[in-house]
């Protein structure tokens, strides 16, 4: 039988082009492993990454609405799978490679916390060093997963997590594309679901953007991520027009003053911090109820690093009912 990871790797010499990242030029993993008989190394990261239990909490994190009442809002899982495809389908037109994208897309929020930025800006503040979700993403995969082993991902995926919201390089044309898909999908989804929410009504966007994206979710997509293709055809940098830069642009300043800093979407975010602080600061004055596996990392990384990677792998239901558990006091029952 022939080995099929071998044929994949094959295919790749054809489909994936000199500018992409092929799985046998791959820099390799930090701990060295067999090869899998059946997919290539970035398949394997794929896999690695929807099985762990970091990926499986993103369905109950924010993705811009606080624990919205309703089941069509979008969280940060749902916003993964929608980058992860956008991503694709840009790698896919510009013959680089689908699976070292997807794995980068799937991984990218991988350390985002509970109630969206409002818990990343709250823990940035409680957190003596500071905390930026794209590097917990890359903790979570390093360190944090399989009971501290972590998921022994590739290079070429761990620096795509890593730097997927920054300046700095990102070490591939796939790692750029999952930056620029983020974009993409947060601010059309998020404009989707801010018309649901009643806070925006279809229309209120500015006309460059009707004009020029269009005035339905799938429009706008279509008319982003093919304006992509076209102007990163065969170029060594993932970028937009400049007619389409600056549509994108205006509209993400339009979501951030309408929606992402709105007093009636946000209302409830300046709870947030106080509620994660009063965890965070039981947990460190009560190492000793600490879940196990968090209580070895302090013995290694330090007693704050491990209640921050704790609290900061929290869910959003997860938080109201540890913070119900300690500071809320029960009815008392009597018979």
């Amino acid at each position: 039988m022939a080995c099929p990871r071998e044929d994949r790797e094959r295919d790749e010499l054809a489909l994936v082009c000199e500018r992409g990242v092929r799985a046998v030029d791959t820099r390799g993993r930090e701990r060295p492993e067999s090869e899998c008989e059946i997919r290539t190394c970035f398949q394997r990261d794929v896999d690695r990454i929807t099985h762990c239990k970091a990926f499986r909490r993103l369905k109950h994190k924010t993705q811009v609405f606080l624990q919205p009442e309703g089941d069509h809002y979008r969280t940060r899982l749902t916003h993964t799978l929608e980058v992860a495809r956008v991503a694709r389908t840009i790698s896919r037109a510009l013959r680089l490679n689908e699976d070292l994208t997807e794995a980068i897309a799937l991984g990218h929020d991988l350390g985002h916390t509970p109630f969206g930025h409002a818990g990343e800006r709250a823990l940035n503040d409680i957190f003596p060093g500071g905390f930026r979700h794209y590097e917990q993403s890359l903790r979570v995969v390093d360190r944090l997963e399989k009971d501290g082993q972590g998921l022994n991902l590739c290079y070429e995926t761990r620096i795509g997590i890593l730097n997927h919201t920054t300046g700095t390089p990102r070490g591939s044309l796939e790692a750029d594309v999952v930056r620029i898909s983020d974009r993409i999908a947060y601010i059309n989804h998020d404009l989707d679901d801010a018309e649901r929410a009643g806070i925006l009504s279809p229309g209120d966007e500015p006309a460059i953007v009707r004009e020029r994206i269009g005035t339905r979710n799938s429009q706008r997509i279509n008319a982003i991520v093919s304006d992509v293709i076209r102007t990163s055809w065969e170029q060594d940098v993932i970028l937009m027009s400049p007619d389409m830069a600056e549509a994108v642009q205006v509209f993400t300043d339009f979501m951030y003053a309408e929606v992402y800093k709105n007093p009636v979407a946000k209302g409830e975010e300046s709870k947030v911090g106080d509620i994660l602080l009063n965890i965070w600061r039981y947990y460190v004055n009560h190492p000793e109820n600490l879940p196990e596996d968090y209580r070895r990392i302090a013995e290694t990384d330090g007693l704050e690093r491990a209640v921050t990677d704790y609290v900061s792998g929290m869910t959003d239901k997860y938080v109201i009912d540890v913070y119900n558990d300690l500071f809320v006091p029960r009815s008392w029952q009597v018979r």
